[in-house]
């Protein structure tokens, strides 16, 4: 099964939770927290969704090597710029998933566009 969400004049957010909870299966009766759905979910026109220039700035994406003075941080808009504002959608859906073993496998379901 497949689904396609589009992205235009939507904040991120918003469309990330409807993925999530499409990736986890939990809109199909036979939802089960301990297997994948199997459902592919694409999100189109991630550039031309809603992102105010508050949030582009204010917002930190922080992450850490292990190593000592690891610890890098980006903004929303300079992680735009980098690689695309599909990136942000990839993010925000990864962090809405279930931190378990199926989070790598419902992530290979995910497809993102410009």
């Amino acid at each position: 099964m497949k689904h396609t969400i589009d992205a235009t004049n939507k904040k991120i957010g918003r469309i990330a939770s409807e993925a999530a909870s499409l990736l986890m299966g939990k809109k199909t009766p036979a939802y089960r927290r301990d297997r994948p759905s199997g459902i592919r979910v694409s999100i189109v026109n991630c550039s031309k969704a809603d992102i105010n220039e508050k949030k582009k700035q204010g917002k930190i994406y922080v992450t850490f090597t292990g190593f000592r003075g690891g610890i890098y941080d980006e903004s929303l808009g300079h992680l735009i710029t980098r690689k695309g504002a599909s990136e942000a959608f990839r993010l925000a859906v990864y962090r809405m998933l279930p931190s378990n073993s199926l989070r790598k496998e419902m992530m290979k379901n995910l497809e993102t566009k410009e």
